[in-house]
Protein backbone atom coordinates (compact mmCIF):
# COMPACT_ATOMS: atom_id res chain seq x y z
CA UNK A 1 0.00 0.00 0.00
CA UNK A 2 1.14 3.36 -0.62
CA UNK A 3 0.86 6.21 1.66
CA UNK A 4 1.66 9.19 -0.46
CA UNK A 5 0.47 11.78 -2.97
CA UNK A 6 2.35 11.84 -6.13
CA UNK A 7 2.43 13.15 -9.75
CA UNK A 8 0.25 10.55 -10.90
CA UNK A 9 -2.26 10.99 -8.18
CA UNK A 10 -2.60 14.63 -9.07
CA UNK A 11 -2.36 14.27 -12.51
CA UNK A 12 -5.56 11.59 -12.24
CA UNK A 13 -7.15 13.91 -10.26
CA UNK A 14 -7.13 17.19 -12.63
CA UNK A 15 -7.61 14.37 -15.86
CA UNK A 16 -11.27 13.24 -13.89
CA UNK A 17 -12.36 16.53 -12.62
CA UNK A 18 -11.51 18.05 -16.22
CA UNK A 19 -13.68 14.91 -18.16
CA UNK A 20 -16.75 16.27 -16.09
CA UNK A 21 -16.01 20.04 -15.97
CA UNK A 22 -15.66 20.55 -19.69
CA UNK A 23 -19.11 20.10 -20.59
CA UNK A 24 -21.22 21.45 -16.96
CA UNK A 25 -19.04 24.45 -17.82
CA UNK A 26 -20.17 24.89 -20.97
CA UNK A 27 -23.91 25.00 -20.02
CA UNK A 28 -25.61 28.05 -19.81
CA UNK A 29 -28.24 26.50 -17.09
CA UNK A 30 -24.96 25.78 -14.73
CA UNK A 31 -24.10 29.59 -15.33
CA UNK A 32 -27.94 30.87 -14.65
CA UNK A 33 -28.48 28.03 -11.95
CA UNK A 34 -25.67 30.65 -10.18
CA UNK A 35 -27.51 33.32 -10.22
CA UNK A 36 -30.15 32.14 -8.98
CA UNK A 37 -29.20 29.80 -6.39
CA UNK A 38 -29.90 30.65 -2.63
CA UNK A 39 -26.99 30.76 -0.34
CA UNK A 40 -28.14 28.10 1.83
CA UNK A 41 -28.68 25.65 -1.19
CA UNK A 42 -25.08 26.24 -2.08
CA UNK A 43 -23.63 25.31 0.89
CA UNK A 44 -26.13 21.89 0.71
CA UNK A 45 -24.58 21.80 -2.51
CA UNK A 46 -20.66 22.35 -1.63
CA UNK A 47 -21.77 19.91 1.66
CA UNK A 48 -23.24 16.77 -0.78
CA UNK A 49 -20.00 17.54 -3.02
CA UNK A 50 -17.50 16.87 0.38
CA UNK A 51 -19.93 13.97 1.86
CA UNK A 52 -19.94 12.02 -1.12
CA UNK A 53 -15.92 12.16 -1.93
CA UNK A 54 -15.65 11.14 1.58
CA UNK A 55 -17.49 8.29 1.39
CA UNK A 56 -16.08 7.46 -2.01
CA UNK A 57 -12.44 8.21 -0.95
CA UNK A 58 -13.13 5.85 2.41
CA UNK A 59 -14.66 3.55 0.22
CA UNK A 60 -12.65 2.69 -3.03
CA UNK A 61 -9.33 4.74 -2.87
CA UNK A 62 -8.94 3.52 1.15
CA UNK A 63 -10.95 0.51 1.21
CA UNK A 64 -12.05 1.36 4.41
CA UNK A 65 -8.27 1.39 6.24
CA UNK A 66 -7.74 4.86 7.11
CA UNK A 67 -6.64 3.89 11.15
CA UNK A 68 -3.51 4.53 10.80
CA UNK A 69 -3.68 7.13 8.14
CA UNK A 70 -6.63 9.23 9.04
CA UNK A 71 -4.75 12.43 8.08
CA UNK A 72 -3.78 11.08 4.51
CA UNK A 73 -7.47 10.76 4.18
CA UNK A 74 -8.56 13.82 5.05
CA UNK A 75 -5.50 15.34 2.66
CA UNK A 76 -6.75 13.57 0.24
CA UNK A 77 -10.45 14.94 -0.10
CA UNK A 78 -9.28 18.29 0.39
CA UNK A 79 -6.66 18.33 -2.21
CA UNK A 80 -9.02 16.77 -4.55
CA UNK A 81 -11.21 19.32 -3.54
CA UNK A 82 -9.06 22.02 -4.03
CA UNK A 83 -7.49 20.89 -7.59
CA UNK A 84 -10.80 20.55 -9.02
CA UNK A 85 -12.02 23.95 -8.27
CA UNK A 86 -8.81 24.90 -9.78
CA UNK A 87 -9.71 22.76 -12.67
CA UNK A 88 -13.27 24.26 -12.95
CA UNK A 89 -11.81 27.78 -12.53
CA UNK A 90 -9.81 27.77 -15.35
CA UNK A 91 -11.57 26.19 -17.60
CA UNK A 92 -14.55 28.74 -16.90
CA UNK A 93 -12.12 31.58 -17.11
CA UNK A 94 -10.95 30.22 -20.53
CA UNK A 95 -14.56 30.87 -21.63
CA UNK A 96 -15.03 34.11 -20.41
CA UNK A 97 -17.68 32.67 -17.92
CA UNK A 98 -15.96 33.35 -14.36
CA UNK A 99 -16.69 37.21 -13.29
CA UNK A 100 -14.09 37.43 -10.44
CA UNK A 101 -14.17 41.12 -10.90
CA UNK A 102 -17.75 42.64 -12.08
CA UNK A 103 -19.73 39.44 -10.55
CA UNK A 104 -17.25 37.72 -7.54
CA UNK A 105 -19.92 35.81 -5.69
CA UNK A 106 -21.45 34.45 -9.29
CA UNK A 107 -18.18 33.04 -10.09
CA UNK A 108 -17.63 31.81 -6.80
CA UNK A 109 -21.16 30.25 -7.14
CA UNK A 110 -20.35 28.67 -10.78
CA UNK A 111 -17.01 27.09 -9.30
CA UNK A 112 -18.93 25.31 -6.66
CA UNK A 113 -22.08 24.30 -8.60
CA UNK A 114 -19.52 22.72 -11.20
CA UNK A 115 -17.20 21.23 -8.75
CA UNK A 116 -19.90 18.74 -7.71
CA UNK A 117 -20.10 16.50 -10.21
CA UNK A 118 -15.92 17.32 -10.97
CA UNK A 119 -15.10 16.23 -7.94
CA UNK A 120 -16.75 13.03 -8.41
CA UNK A 121 -15.28 12.48 -11.46
CA UNK A 122 -11.86 13.41 -10.10
CA UNK A 123 -12.47 10.63 -7.34
CA UNK A 124 -13.44 8.49 -9.29
CA UNK A 125 -10.33 8.62 -11.55
CA UNK A 126 -7.91 8.77 -8.94
CA UNK A 127 -9.31 5.39 -7.07
CA UNK A 128 -7.94 3.55 -10.35
CA UNK A 129 -4.60 3.42 -8.52
CA UNK A 130 -5.53 1.99 -5.43
CA UNK A 131 -3.96 3.39 -2.08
Amino acid sequence: MKYSFNFEDASQIFVGAFALAVPISFSAEAWRLAETLPALNLFMLFGLSVVFLTLYTFESVFQRNISERKLVFILRILTAYLMTAMVVLFVLFCINKLPLLSEPLVALKRVIIISMPASMGAIVVDSFDKE
